[in-house]
């Protein structure tokens, strides 16, 4: 603990740059992850919407896709992505991001970073968004289509506003994760908060001070933490904001007994 706490092995954190080059490796994580979180969002729910497609035809090969990417280990689909996609999508991808980004997401393989990320994310969320979509008693779809309401105004007006409400903890868990995972990038030597720190590592990076493996990297855990809590608070609240818009209240629920008296009381 004294190895932990010593001031000596601190004084790198306000000498020079460092923090400075920590938190710009850091940004390039953040940027990764938003890119990919919109993507994955996307895809996880068209595949969730193929999934609970009544057609054998449709669902099936949704169900293959979705069991192959999340079965995968992560790093093992970035680093193949990294290697196998074609120098001609690497070379639009370098066409296309803007001047405006940091030079770490102009490099070619993050690509490569970015496709791993939302191939397996969207396959996870996939499944939340469709265990959210079947959690709705049929009696919801079964009035929608009383009223004349096509599959698809069903979906949008009736099915998914409600769906999507009750799947947002386990969506937020899931885009924390992904947040985390955007880590595993530094296998393929994207400069990101891990590349930066163990560049910081090296004797004087910066400032000529030392700086300790284990405290570079705790510095790093805690920046993650900032983000991940502020990604869970914003959770909680859209989930109070929604309880209140629609009057519902949580009740406890310990046993079988209270169970029943708990559907007793909502029929």
């Amino acid at each position: 603990m004294t190895y932990l706490f010593d001031p000596d092995n601190w004084e790198w954190l306000w000498t020079g740059n460092n923090f400075r080059f920590l938190f710009e490796g850091f940004l390039v994580n953040l940027q990764i992850a938003a890119i990919a979180i919109v993507f994955s969002l996307i895809f996880g729910l068209m595949l969730a919407l193929l999934r609970i497609s009544n057609r054998r035809l449709i669902s099936f090969p949704a169900g293959i896709w979705v069991d192959v990417w999340r079965n995968l280990p992560l790093i093992f689909i970035i680093l193949y992505l990294a290697l196998a996609v074609p120098d001609a999508w690497r070379q639009a991808y370098s066409d296309a991001i803007p001047d405006f980004f940091p030079e770490a997401l102009q490099d070619e393989l993050v690509l490569g970073a970015l496709l791993g990320l939302v191939l397996y994310n969207s396959a996870v969320l996939c499944e939340i968004m469709r265990s959210g979509i079947l959690s709705l008693d049929r009696g919801q779809r079964e009035a929608a289509a009383s009223l004349g309401l096509t599959y698809f105004q069903q979906m949008r007006f009736v099915v998914l506003p409600q769906g999507l409400r009750r799947m947002v903890p386990a969506t937020v868990s899931q885009l924390i994760t992904l947040n985390k995972d955007t880590t595993l990038v530094s296998i393929i030597a994207i400069q990101e908060v891990v590349r930066h720190g163990s560049s910081v590592t090296g004797a004087g990076f910066f400032g000529g001070v030392q700086a300790p493996i284990l405290q570079v990297f705790i510095v790093i855990g805690l920046m993650f933490v900032v983000v991940n809590l502020a990604l869970s608070r914003l959770s909680r609240r859209l989930e109070i904001r929604e309880r209140r818009r629609t009057g519902t209240t949580m009740k406890p629920v310990e046993g079988l007994e209270d169970q029943v008296a708990l559907q007793t009381d909502t029929t």
